[in-house]
């Protein structure tokens, strides 16, 4: 049996270890429990059913050693994510092929294998897979798949959209920083996200659900999520063949969620047309 700890080719077990986020040849230790994971996503997972849920994020893969006397301070810069004391910490990660728990580095200090053929030393992230294109944006401070050269930063949005959105997208400040508005878990680099007609963001397997649950207006701003208009125009046509009992005929005021204004037309219980949009995106008021 070959010893794990000899000098290997630094291409020694690619793309044979790893978890069903990221094929990597290292595993880390968290912080806030100290147990080892091969990814942040893994023990997440992990601690999302256990008796003390908490997040771990990629930049927090670290390990403090120090004095007695200061570890109280430093369970609250961990806490914080506070990096004033940084030459005080030591950030570990196992390799998979020696067992070596080590400083954040590319290739393992004892067996000379590179623990991921993608390496960023800001994200502290790890990735043989370089299929995917990964590239590190310094405005999101995060790592992001499918190719610098296929996206743009946007610094209103505070995100990197496709490169086809360019100047033509509505901004929303900081749209990716919150939650999904359907599943409200956040919005990372793992799980891909679709930018709305409207400027929001949402998951793309969410928006895939919505639409199959015949949604097609925004959680927050209730525009429509695509052309509505040959729905409208169906709609149209089906109110005219189907009209109210005339104890029921009454004018009503509406408001429209497309155009955010107001117009006055006579009910029907299929819906309203906008006199200005035309649209049937409307609600009474």
């Amino acid at each position: 049996m070959d010893d794990p700890s000899l000098a290997r080719d630094e291409d020694y077990g690619k793309l044979q270890f790893g978890c069903e986020h990221y094929k990597r040849r290292c595993r880390i230790r968290a912080p806030c429990c100290n147990l080892i994971f091969t990814c942040r996503h893994c023990h997440n997972e992990a601690a999302d059913s256990s008796s003390n849920p908490h997040v771990l994020v990629r930049q927090s893969v670290k390990q403090v050693s120090l004095p007695s006397f200061l570890s109280f301070w430093c369970l609250i810069i961990l806490v914080l994510d506070c990096m004033c004391f940084s030459c005080l910490v030591c950030f570990q990660v196992i390799c998979s092929i020696c067992d070596t728990e080590q400083e954040v580095a590319q290739v393992c200090s004892k067996c000379g294998v590179k623990m991921g053929e993608y390496f960023c030393d800001l994200c502290k992230f790890f990735d043989d897979d370089t299929s995917k294109e990964q590239f590190h944006c310094h405005d999101c401070e995060v790592c992001r798949a499918g190719g610098r050269d296929n996206f743009f930063h946007c610094q209103t949005c505070g995100a990197c959209y496709a490169t086809g959105l360019r100047d033509n997208h509505i901004c929303i400040p900081n749209s990716t920083k919150g939650p999904c508005l359907i599943c409200y878990e956040p919005i990372d680099s793992v799980e891909a996200a679709q930018v709305l007609r409207c400027g929001h963001t949402i998951h793309v397997d969410c928006f895939e659900q919505m639409l199959q649950n015949k949604g097609y207006r925004c959680p927050s701003c209730l525009k429509s999520v695509m052309n509505m208009t040959n729905s409208w125009t169906s709609l149209g046509h089906e109110i005219i063949a189907t009209p109210m009992h005339p104890d029921h005929e009454r004018e009503v005021v509406i408001l429209c969620n497309e155009c955010l204004r107001y117009s006055a037309t006579m009910y029907h219980t299929a819906g309203h047309m906008c006199a200005h949009c035309q649209s049937y995106n409307t609600r009474l008021t």
